[in-house]
């Protein structure tokens, strides 16, 4: 892997990614087979409680964002969405009832019945 360096501008965010996370987000983009790809959370209005999670990756890295790095696998969160998403960590859950990525946000004050938007 070639070190890159990202501008000045750019600062860290409070978004953390855990190691299994991290490790199945490595295992996609190798299936993808391209390293230019950034993994994104953003909030956006909407959902039932006012706020939706939104999570994929992106090849964009645009003004006014946050980035880290965990593992090899840089996650980018836009200067809007900061706010919302400080403190938040992204699981990965694979068990018999569930798989899929997770969003523990303690900034959310309470949330849907099917857990994909928060207020």
């Amino acid at each position: 892997m070639s070190d890159t360096i990202t501008s000045e501008a750019t600062t860290t965010h409070g978004v953390q990614l855990s190691d299994a996370a991290a490790g199945k987000v490595a295992s996609l983009l190798e299936q993808e087979g391209r390293d230019d790809l950034r993994l994104r959370l953003a909030v956006q209005p909407g959902g039932c409680s006012g706020l939706i999670y939104q999570l994929y990756f992106d090849e964009r890295l645009l003004d006014g964002d946050t980035t880290a790095e965990f593992d090899g696998v840089e996650v980018v969160v836009d200067k809007m969405s900061v706010p919302y998403l400080d403190g938040a960590t992204i699981d990965f859950e694979d068990t018999i009832q569930k798989q899929g990525f997770t969003i523990d946000n303690p900034n959310a004050q309470g949330s849907c019945a099917c857990g994909d938007s928060f207020h």
